[in-house]
C-alpha cells in the first residue's frame, strides 16, 4: 500500500508539472514608443514578451557565448560608450582585430537591413554571425548552446521565454532580438525640436526642454537642412536621423573595402556603406565604417572640403566636385552645436539596458 501510496504522489506530481508547462504563457511586452515615432514592424514568428526581453538581455552581457568566456555582445556594444566600441576597430578573443567600426545599437527595429554591407537582412540574422566568427567570439553555436544548457537558470529561462523545452541558436538570437528592439532612443534635445518644428504636442517636460533650445543650435539645424548649407539633409533626416540606404560618402577615390559592392556584386555598389543613424553621435566615436574619423570636427571637415570623387559617389552631394560644402569656421561650430542635441542620455543611462547582474 505505501508503494501504491508512493508511485501516485510521483505520478501526480510528474502530471501536475507536465500539465504546468502545457498551460505555460507568455507575456505580452509593451514597446515604449515616442510619439513621433512610427509604429515598429515586429516579425511574426518573435513577438515581444518580458520573458524573451528578460532572457535577451541577460544574454546580451553573457560571456559563455565566446569560446573563452571572455566576450560578450556588450563587449563591442558597450553602455559605457552608447552602446559601440571607442577603438577604431574591435578585439576578439584570439587577440585579432576586425577590419570594421562597431556600429552603435540604436533603434535597430526600425532598420531593414545589417552590418555596414546590409549582409544581414533581419536582426535576429545579423545576431547569428558574431559567435561563431574565429575574429569575434570564435565559438561554435553546437559548443554555445551545450554551455548554457548546462545551466538551470538558462534552462529556465528558455523555457519561460518560449513555453518548451530546449535551447537552441534559433531562440538565442530571438531573445537578444528582443531586447535590442525596445533599445529605442527618442528623448534628446533634437526629438524636442523635431516635435515642435512640425506643430506636435508637448508635454511640460519637453517644453522646458524647448526653452533650453539656444539660438546657436537652432541655426545649426537651419544649415544641417539647407541645400546651400551643410546639406546634411538627404541621408540624415526625420524622427530616426537615417535613412535605409547605403551611400558612397566620398572618403576615397579608390576602394580597399567594396562595402556593399562585395555583397551583391554590383560594381555600382563599390564603395557604398549602410547609413548610420546621427543619434547620439556626440558619443560614439571614432567615425565611419573603418573608424577614420576620431571627432566630430574631423566628420564636419570631411564633408566641408574632404569629399572625394569616385564613380559610385552619391549623387546626393550636391558639392562633391568642389570638394564639399565649404562651410566656414562659424557654420562648423553651429553646425557641430546642433549635432550635439541628438545626445539622449535617457537612453544611454537607461537601467533596463544594463548588465542585469
Amino acid at each position: 500500500m505505501k508503494y501504491l501510496l508512493l508511485i501516485f504522489l510521483v505520478l501526480s506530481v510528474l502530471i501536475a508539472c507536465r500539465k504546468e508547462k502545457v498551460n505555460y504563457s507568455q507575456t505580452p511586452y509593451t514597446l515604449d514608443i515616442p510619439s513621433h515615432f512610427p509604429d515598429m514592424a515586429i516579425p511574426e514568428d518573435n513577438p515581444m514578451t518580458v520573458e524573451g526581453v528578460e532572457l535577451g538581455r541577460k544574454l546580451f552581457y553573457e560571456e559563455m557565448l565566446s569560446g573563452d568566456n571572455t566576450m560578450s555582445c556588450a563587449s563591442c556594444h558597450s553602455p559605457q560608450h552608447a552602446f559601440t566600441d571607442p577603438n577604431k576597430y574591435s578585439t576578439g578573443i584570439d587577440g585579432i582585430q576586425g577590419t570594421r567600426n562597431s556600429m552603435a545599437l540604436i533603434n535597430l527595429g526600425w532598420q531593414t537591413s545589417y552590418f555596414w554591407d546590409g549582409r544581414a537582412k533581419t536582426l535576429e540574422e545579423q545576431i547569428l554571425e558574431p559567435i561563431p566568427n574565429p575574429i569575434e567570439m570564435h565559438q561554435s553555436w553546437k559548443d554555445a548552446v551545450n554551455k548554457l544548457n548546462g545551466n538551470v537558470t538558462y534552462r529556465n529561462m528558455f523555457f519561460k521565454a518560449f513555453g518548451e523545452s530546449g535551447i537552441d541558436s534559433t531562440k538565442v538570437a530571438k531573445a537578444i532580438a528582443q531586447f535590442l528592439r525596445t533599445m529605442i532612443s527618442g528623448t534628446s534635445k533634437y526629438d524636442v525640436m523635431y516635435k515642435y518644428e512640425f506643430s506636435m504636442p508637448l508635454t511640460s517636460y519637453e517644453q522646458q526642454i524647448l526653452g533650453q533650445v539656444t539660438p546657436e543650435e537652432w541655426a545649426g539645424y537651419d544649415l544641417f537642412k539647407s541645400l546651400n548649407g551643410a546639406d546634411c539633409f538627404h541621408c540624415h533626416k526625420g524622427a530616426m536621423m537615417h535613412v535605409n540606404k547605403f551611400s558612397n560618402n566620398g572618403l576615397d577615390p579608390a576602394f580597399t573595402d567594396l562595402g556593399r559592392g562585395a555583397i551583391t556584386g554590383n560594381p555600382d555598389d563599390n564603395g557604398k556603406f549602410k547609413i548610420p543613424t546621427l543619434r547620439n553621435i556626440a558619443l560614439t566615436a571614432p567615425y565611419m565604417h573603418d573608424g577614420r574619423f576620431a571627432t566630430l570636427d574631423e566628420v564636419i571637415e570631411h564633408y566641408s572640403s574632404g569629399i572625394h570623387m569616385s564613380s559610385t559617389i552619391d549623387p546626393l552631394i550636391e558639392y562633391a566636385s568642389q570638394g564639399g560644402v565649404q562651410l566656414d569656421a562659424t557654420e562648423k561650430d553651429l553646425l557641430k552645436k546642433f549635432l550635439n542635441t541628438l545626445t539622449d542620455y535617457n537612453f544611454v543611462n537607461n537601467p533596463n539596458f544594463q548588465d542585469p547582474d
